[in-house]
């Protein structure tokens, strides 16, 4: 399975991505319409989309900016196909997502963050150091305050977050814009890590937001 990634402006998706992308995502629990991907293709600015012989196996919309001068990479609305090779897709989205990181923050630590309403979405952060929320960690004031900042990025209300938990209630409206990923590995998932998706309703739009950060020393290699 040769994965081919191409990441280009939001501007420039035309309907017929649009359309794939709805066809991906209406094979998972996450049935996104064209709608939905195309408003969220105006709230971000770019768009990698991961293909096996023209097919689209992957896709995740983000955008590359400083939040307090720090360097992050947002990921937005995101989904990979189930198939038996998911892992090399997202494996292959989140490294072309460094590679650009790197281009646009040389010399510098990255943060990476994305929202989830299952534990098997964590498998886009297997590379990441100090993942906030993780298994055995009590998070600090401080990362707690960067959950707060980046629901704020992600236009959540603060009255709608908590932040020790570092999960977002929805407003019953439908799923929320996640990175949407199904585990290969479920038995290999952290029972304390599992157990903070329990009492997440992902129909109604509960997310939980999570970061980590790409190190300088890593992401040079991808330069």
């Amino acid at each position: 399975m040769s994965i081919a990634v191409d990441t280009k402006d939001c501007t420039a998706l035309s309907d017929a991505e649009l359309v794939e992308m709805a066809d991906l995502c209406a094979e998972g629990p996450h049935a996104h319409e064209v709608g939905t991907l195309s408003k969220q293709a105006e709230e971000w600015v770019l768009v990698a989309q991961a293909r096996d012989e023209g097919k689209l196996k992957g896709f995740a919309f983000c955008t590359l900016e400083r939040i307090g001068g720090t360097p992050c990479v947002l990921v937005g609305l995101a989904s990979v196909r189930r198939t038996s090779k998911r892992d090399t897709v997202l494996r292959a989205l989140v490294q072309d997502l460094l590679r650009r990181a790197v281009l646009a923050f040389p010399d510098e630590d990255v943060l990476v963050s994305a929202r989830f309403c299952q534990p098997g979405g964590f498998d886009a952060f297997k590379s990441l150091n100090d993942i906030v929320p993780r298994a055995g960690h009590r998070a600090s004031g401080e990362e707690r305050a960067w959950g707060g900042r980046l629901a704020k990025r992600y236009g959540i209300d603060a009255s709608a977050y908590d932040k020790r938990a570092f999960v977002a209630k929805g407003d019953g409206g439908g799923p929320a814009p996640v990175f949407d990923h199904e585990t290969l590995h479920a038995d290999q998932i952290d029972a304390e890590v599992a157990e903070r998706f329990d009492e997440l309703h992902p129909d109604k739009g509960d997310s939980l937001v999570a970061f980590g950060w790409a190190m300088e020393e890593d992401l040079r290699k991808l330069a």
